[in-house]
């Protein structure tokens, strides 16, 4: 077995920025309809409790808001709001608010017949780039007359992915960049409160993409108050069936990806230090991409918590939960779906990296440790962190601590999730890949995904613990002060022995 040595010095002042519950990502904003969305939704915010949310289809047809009519020979348009209050109405209700993403364009109001998934998401621009404009106004004032001023503050990005053809005509830079303008001036024109971000670019050509935005928004004296791009970590998949098979990229060479954004919008005098937000991040970009079902998903994604806030003010895990219909409705529990959760709230693997580097941000902001694969964190009531392990085969690591004063004993709490102790995946195999569960298998699903909690006592003067990581695990660990309060009478070693 591998051992590691790590010393904790509580002076040590480590770079670690942890945004790890300012944004989740979902599927289309319909499906916020549906009862399962909302219980998935509810379990995440319970549990962990993001600020904002992100989707796809705010304005395509399903969501009804956009429509015309005639009368008297004359095209005239009118809004709905139904759908986009109910599903508002609810996000505010379970504690998180909307990233508003501007996008697809509703079919009426769109200049051709493109369309995107398996639900059709028009990604043509405007027929009339002013009809857009009133559309996005008339939202905006609804928004603000319905939740109040609160709503300025609530982001907004223009369009998603405009570099890639099949979600914007052509991957057409220029008509991108005047879907921008207009967008933009007419906001603020609006309120300028509102924050507006862009080019919302995923991969392709990002350099240029990134580039390009700039040297437009410089000319045509345009500042958006933040530069928004996507971020996944997977070679090209190969397609099995209904599946798609991913190998992970090395982190490095991503993380140096992520450093050439910020190195580009901080070359020019007018963009430097704007903010960066990665609106949508994962291993697979793909919704069948078996990987975010496993383990490693788990381990590779807590090296990515750990890093992505150095150049990044915000990063928004791309899904909350595994309704999601971009390549149809799922055909069975796991299907390599986006999501924290699978049906059923059965959580996976990575759901409790976000959720242990949550609780890690609720007991310190110091970190005073941070390597490739570990994250620790001081306060007043003691230590915690995070340790993770993609595919080194199992291991050891040993801590050490400066506890203060001799005869002090603290309590050394862990909480582990790894291929032998949290893996429903692996249950859901043996039980013979069931892809409906009975409510019964449900049941034993989600009792084989919660991580294994263990305790020790250490004393001061030993001021060192040893923490089993699995291969592909994920651990979570305090170290805090123990008051030990028996009552009369009670001998935990007898009442452990005697017998």
């Amino acid at each position: 077995m591998n051992t590691e040595n790590i010393k904790v010095d509580a002076s040590g002042d480590f770079l670690f920025n942890n945004h790890v519950d300012y944004c989740v990502g979902t599927g289309r904003l319909g499906l916020a309809l549906t009862e399962e969305y909302l219980k998935e939704l509810k379990f995440v915010q319970d549990m962990i409790g993001f600020s904002y949310i992100r989707g796809h289809g705010l304005f395509s047809d399903d969501v009804a808001i956009y429509h015309e009519y005639e009368e008297d020979g004359e095209t005239k348009v009118e809004y709905n709001y139904t759908y986009i209050d109910r599903i508002f109405d609810r996000f505010l209700e379970l504690g998180i608010r909307p990233y508003l993403e501007l996008g697809f364009m509703p079919g009426k109001l769109a200049s051709g017949t493109q369309t995107i998934f398996y639900w059709k998401g028009n990604t043509t621009p405007p027929k009339d780039y002013r009809m857009w404009t009133d559309m996005v106004i008339a939202l905006l004032a609804h928004l603000k007359g319905r939740y109040g001023e609160e709503v300025t503050s609530w982001p907004i990005e223009v369009w998603n992915e405009p570099n890639l053809p099949g979600f914007w005509y052509q991957a057409d830079m220029e008509e991108y960049f005047r879907l921008f303008k207009e967008t933009f001036l007419a906001i603020k024109a609006y309120d300028d409160r509102f924050q507006v971000g862009g080019p919302a670019i995923c991969g392709v050509r990002d350099a240029e993409w990134i580039q390009g935005f700039l040297d437009f928004c410089k000319k045509e004296g345009i500042r958006p108050d933040r530069i928004t791009r996507h971020h996944y970590t997977v070679e090209f998949p190969e397609r099995i069936g209904h599946y798609d098979y991913s190998k992970l990229e090395d982190s490095k060479m991503r993380f140096e990806n992520l450093q050439s954004t910020r190195d580009i919008v901080d070359s020019y005098e007018e963009f430097k230090g704007l903010p960066i937000h990665l609106t949508e991040f994962s291993t697979s970009y793909t919704p069948r991409g078996v990987i975010h079902d496993t383990n490693i998903n788990a381990a590779y994604l807590a090296r990515q918590l750990a890093g992505l806030g150095d150049v990044n003010e915000a990063y928004s895990y791309w899904t909350f939960g595994d309704v999601f219909e971009e390549q149809g409705v799922q055909n069975s529990l796991f299907h390599g779906g986006f999501g924290l959760v699978a049906s059923g709230n059965i959580p996976k693997p990575t759901f409790w990296t976000f959720y242990f580097f949550k609780q890690l941000k609720l007991f310190g902001t110091k970190c005073v440790y941070r390597d490739d694969n570990a994250v620790v964190v001081k306060s007043d009531a003691g230590y915690a962190g995070i340790l993770w392990n993609i595919d080194e085969g199992d291991k050891e690591v040993n801590l050490s601590f400066d506890l203060g004063d001799a005869g002090k004993e603290f309590v050394c709490v862990t909480r582990t999730v790894d291929e032998s102790c949290c893996n429903p995946l692996k249950l859901w195999h043996d039980l013979g890949e069931p892809a409906y569960p009975t409510g019964a298998e449900t049941e034993l699903l989600r009792s084989a995904a919660w991580p294994l909690t263990q305790s020790s006592v250490v004393t001061a003067d030993s001021a060192a613990i040893t923490i089993p990581v699995g291969n592909n695990g994920v651990v979570y660990f305090t170290l805090t002060e123990r008051h030990f309060t028996p009552d009369r009478g009670y001998d935990y070693d007898k009442v452990i022995s005697f017998h």
